[in-house]
């Protein structure tokens, strides 16, 4: 399966937050989207960082409760590991266990079309092992 069939399936909308935004404004947006990170971006196509609640408890940890008044890009992760579109699933999973990521964003052309969280990853692999059981139960019955 490719990424883009999760895409097609979920949606491809994606909650950003600019740079300037605030990390408390960055938490009322992950719980009013009931999400666990967010894309940093100043236009929603170009990503500039990935933040997550995992980096805001940890900033939180470190340099107590001032960090909600500071700037997403104070705590964001610059260095954002992408997926394209039209990649295999198989080898996103790999890629976010050995690595610890949750979330990716996905992009095509230079440009943020979607993202892919490790929950959207492991559905996936749910419903394909769920079509092959159909397959061979059919298979069986025949």
């Amino acid at each position: 399966m490719l990424i883009g069939t999760i895409l097609r399936s979920k949606g491809s909308g994606v909650t950003t937050v600019a740079p300037e935004a605030t990390v408390r404004e960055l938490l009322a947006e992950l719980a009013e989207h009931n999400i666990g990170a967010v894309v940093v971006s100043t236009d929603g196509v170009t990503i500039e960082g990935i933040v997550s609640e995992r980096d805001v408890v940890r900033r939180l940890h470190d340099r107590g409760p001032g960090i909600l008044d500071l700037p997403v890009e104070a705590i964001m992760t610059t260095a954002v590991t992408t997926v394209g579109p039209g990649e295999n699933v198989e080898s996103l999973r790999r890629t976010m266990t050995m690595q610890r990521f949750r979330h990716m964003p996905v992009v095509e052309n230079g440009r943020l079309v979607g993202i892919v969280s490790i929950g959207d990853v492991v559905k996936s692999a749910i419903e394909e092992l769920e079509t092959e059981k159909a397959s061979l139960v059919d298979y069986l019955h025949r």
